[in-house]
């Protein structure tokens, strides 16, 4: 049903928040995400908790500890890669003794890939190890945040970058679905305990839904640590702890709520939504303007489009549509759908624009959005398919995506279709009932506007004036910033980017074409200076860190950002060996190099940038203040974000510079 589709999109999305700066529960140093075994295997009272732990669940950290968190999660959405940044955290900060993290596989009907993976997953640790499992989930949530495709080759670089030997044993174990049991029976538990989208968490019992920021976790988490010790005090075995609460909290939760029950949207909220340039399909005075956000191989889109041909048909020139483009970054052929349906209008105008615009969204998510199949298509509207080639292969449009994306990000839109009716937000593949019980009611607002002399060509200013506006980004004072670290580009320039960062972060890793994508538009007007923050669930990140300084001891910020880019380069390795590799091609001393490595080198430098991380607020990785020249404060930006998250924020502070 589209209402279903809808509300899987709303479990998906979840919440995100700025990170503030916390005081968690003291816990012993957390392991390296890939160096994890489980101590002990889990108890067969287990097998029988709220959520149950099976033996062959992938498992992180100790059996004992007194908070287990069990995730149901999919290798293709992308808000569970958002989640595992925070699930690393809490790996991080509480540590194996005290938080144990169980793996249930829920493959998303809509991700045509997440199947697949969650298979391969399962293999990995059957041929390798547990810990091996948790460096291919880290590996796939790392590449397909680039944009890489999900398929056997790809499977294949994950897992042998997993520590995987027989792979040839994997593929062959995928194509005969031999693990296919394993995700079956995740899947008939993600249903039993009422797992309604991705990802979706269990803190001992205690239902967490979506991607959380992580003070929401750090809430539940402490919360059931106390309960946790409470019971050992009271004389329960450590290793039943689990089973013990999961049960009681389970039970106490309120009952599994059908699709039909969740909470409605707020539709009431005005936003001042702009049409801007965009494709629009009906008279510029019709009475209700719906604004979609949309994705050419988001399935929820083409869900949508037989409902709003209804829609059409039902209101005639009563309703106005626009198009915005939002392709997400998990579909890797919407922005090159985007580009090819743009070429048509460039070439033929709106209509021949909304004829291709249809027929991308009639049909199967699957269906070949390959650049032949886009010319191919083009072509039968008229455009020259060399020029939709072209088109796709040059961006030639990304000014016109980018001004789409900029206004979904205004708007908080993370989730497609995306609709603003009258500025009215309605979100998802919804029945045509929930599109006709807003437009009715903006319809006679609408009469009442032009009776009291609203000119009909200006109802949709009218409608919309008042309405919310995107929020300032937010800013910080930048006094806390160390100087004298690593920089690249000239101290004249109009805006530097400072990076706080750690060389083994697949985040960070995943930040880097986006930051030379800046370098490439910007030239001298961006400098970039780098802040060492390595996280100690990284193991070889310390070491980089001094291998990097110790590079710019002894051969300057030339020989830092030489080792930098061979740090984020594909393939790259942090282990010892690969970092005498790398100061030798450098011609680095020797002797220096390893007094650096083997001491404490450089301490006080990376203390100063963790001090500084602390006072500023920020304890993930990467993070960046875009800071206007001779500016005090500068603009935050958490993840790896976007161009056009960039983009927007340079831009104005390449302004703000020169005022």
């Amino acid at each position: 049903m589209a209402a279903a589709a809808a509300i899987v999109i709303a479990a998906c999305g979840g919440s995100t928040a700025r990170p503030a700066a916390v005081t968690p529960t003291p816990a012993p140093p957390a392991s390296s995400s890939q160096a994890v075994a489980v101590i002990v295997a889990p108890a067969p009272s287990e097998q029988d908790a709220g959520v149950p732990i099976a033996p062959d669940d992938p498992t992180w950290g100790d059996r004992r500890a007194p908070v287990t968190i069990v995730e149901f999660a999919d290798l293709q959405c992308p808000y569970c890669g958002r989640a595992d940044a925070t699930i690393r955290r809490v790996r991080e900060l509480y540590g194996p003794d005290v938080v144990r993290i169980v793996w249930k596989h829920c493959p998303l009907p809509f991700h045509q890939n997440a199947r697949p993976a969650a298979e391969v997953a399962t293999g990995v640790r059957a041929l390798a190890s547990n810990g091996a499992f948790w460096a291919f989930v880290e590996a796939a949530f790392s590449a397909k945040s680039h944009g890489s495709r999900m398929d056997d080759d790809q499977f294949a670089a994950w897992a042998r970058q997993a520590g995987v030997s027989d792979v040839d044993a994997l593929l062959a174990g995928l194509q005969s679905h031999r693990w296919g049991p394993k995700v079956d029976a995740d899947l008939a538990e993600a249903k039993d305990v009422g797992v309604q989208g991705t990802p979706a968490f269990f803190i001992n019992g205690v239902r967490l839904v979506g991607a959380q920021p992580y003070e929401a976790f750090r809430e539940v988490i402490d919360q059931q640590l106390a309960a946790a010790r409470a019971k050992v005090a009271a004389g329960e075995a450590p290793e039943r702890v689990y089973a013990v609460l999961s049960r009681e909290n389970r039970a106490a939760q309120p009952p599994d709520k059908d699709d039909d029950d969740d909470p409605p949207q707020d539709t009431k909220t005005v936003f001042a939504v702009p049409v801007g340039a965009s494709p629009v399909r009906g008279p510029a005075a019709a009475p209700v303007t719906i604004v979609e956000f949309a994705d050419y191989q988001c399935a929820f889109c083409i869900r949508a489009e037989p409902t709003l041909a209804e829609i059409r048909a039902s209101y005639g020139d009563k309703v106005r549509f626009v198009y915005r483009n939002a392709p997400l970054p998990f579909h890797d052929r919407a922005e090159p759908a985007a580009e090819a349906a743009l070429e048509v209008r460039a070439a033929k105008g709106d209509a021949a624009f909304w004829a291709m615009h249809d027929a991308l969204l009639d049909g199967s998510s699957d269906r070949d959005l390959g650049d032949e199949a886009l010319a191919h298509l083009a072509g039968t509207f008229g455009a020259r398919p060399e020029k939709v080639r072209a088109a796709i292969s040059r961006h030639a449009h990304a000014a016109e995506i980018g001004a789409d994306e900029d206004t979904a990000d205004d708007y908080q839109v993370d989730a497609t279709p995306h609709f603003f009716i009258n500025g009215r937000r309605l979100v998802g593949a919804q029945p045509k009932e929930a599109f006709s019980a807003i437009i009715d009611e903006e319809l006679a607002k609408a009469q009442a506007l032009v009776a009291a002399g609203t000119k009909p060509s200006g109802i949709y200013d009218a409608m919309i004036k008042g309405g919310v506006t995107p929020p300032d980004p937010v800013r910080v004072d930048v006094k806390a910033l160390p100087s004298g670290d690593p920089a690249r580009g000239p101290v004249s320039a109009r805006v530097t980017i400072h990076e706080f960062a750690d060389f083994q972060c697949p985040y960070c890793v995943r930040a880097e074409p986006t930051l030379k994508q800046v370098a490439a538009r910007y030239g001298n007007r961006v400098r970039f200076v780098w802040h060492d923050l390595p996280l100690s669930i990284h193991d070889d990140a310390v070491p980089a860190a001094r291998a990097a300084r110790e590079a710019r001891a002894q051969r300057g910020d030339a020989a830092f950002w030489a080792l930098h880019d061979r740090f984020f380069a594909d393939g790259a390795k942090l282990d010892r060996a690969s970092l005498d590799e790398d100061a030798r091609a450098l011609k680095l001393d020797m002797v220096k190099w390893a007094a650096a490595l083997d001491g404490d080198a450089y301490a006080s430098e990376l203390k100063a940038d963790q001090d500084a991380a602390a006072a500023l607020g920020f304890e993930g990785t990467p993070t960046f203040l875009v800071v206007p020249a001779h500016a005090t404060t500068g603009y935050v930006v958490l993840g790896a974000q976007r161009f056009a998250k960039f983009r927007k924020l340079i831009d104005g502070a390449i302004a703000e510079a020169g005022k």
